[in-house]
């Protein structure tokens, strides 16, 4: 045992240990005591970085079931409203299968087959055809994150009431949809709300009356003969 004081030079000296690191000293403090156990020292141990990875991989998991449900083989519906700075409010509907999807909202009516998309304008009568980024996809199609989110994003999850809340950052700052945060319930797995963020300004989708719902692929494609009149503008 140490003795708390020793005699130099002839002046009682109180004693002091050689510096430990705050390391050492945190190991032996595991180490030596009883009242921890064993999953308490290892999280006491754990690296921030290895809690956010957790973090992560918990973030990952949730939009995996969610993509599983909102990704229903045969397709699905829901109704859906926009909000941003730039495009005021809209709302509509939606189906959607796999990665295609068609949206209808009192001004415009949007097809997308997976590559290809038909926007027709009602006010002017014309279908301008294009092939649109992410982030026009998404302005459209709230459920283009179910398989955005598998690169190139970083991935947080909170709860907020009884809903996870998945925050997705890009990697790369020349990805159109630079951060989005998703809203989703922690029983049913169905988003109810799609915040994200394009070209500095930030838009809001909310999601009601989602469900499961058969749709044919000819549902994505625009079909000439239905708007004769109208006037076809290819921006490809």
């Amino acid at each position: 045992m140490f003795q708390s004081v020793f005699y130099s030079f002839g002046k009682s000296t109180a004693y002091r240990p050689r510096p430990l690191t705050v390391s050492i000293i945190l190991l032996a403090l595991l180490l030596t005591n009883p009242t921890y156990s064993a999953t308490e020292n290892a999280a006491l141990l754990a690296s921030p970085t290895t809690t956010i990875q957790q973090n992560a991989n918990k973030a990952r998991k949730v939009l995996d079931r969610t993509a599983a449900v909102v990704g229903h083989k045969g397709g699905a519906s829901a109704s859906f409203s926009i909000t941003g700075a730039k495009i005021g409010t809209t709302s509509g509907t939606i189906a959607i299968k796999g990665n295609k999807f068609r949206a209808i909202t009192p001004k415009a009516m949007v097809w997308f087959n997976g590559k290809t998309q038909w926007t027709y304008m009602k006010q002017t009568n014309e279908v301008n055809i294009s092939t649109p980024t992410q982030a026009q996809q998404m302005q459209m199609n709230p459920y283009t994150f179910i398989s955005m989110y598998k690169s190139g994003y970083n991935l947080s999850l909170t709860t907020k009431g009884g809903n996870y809340q998945v925050h997705m950052k890009a990697k790369n700052s020349g990805r159109s949809v630079k951060e989005a945060y998703i809203l989703i319930n922690k029983n049913t797995y169905t988003p109810s709300q799609v915040k994200m963020l394009q070209g500095g300004h930030w838009f809001t989708i909310s999601i009601r009356n989602f469900r499961a719902k058969a749709q044919s692929d000819a549902t994505f494609v625009f079909r000439s003969k239905d708007f004769p009149k109208a006037e076809i503008i290819d921006l490809r």
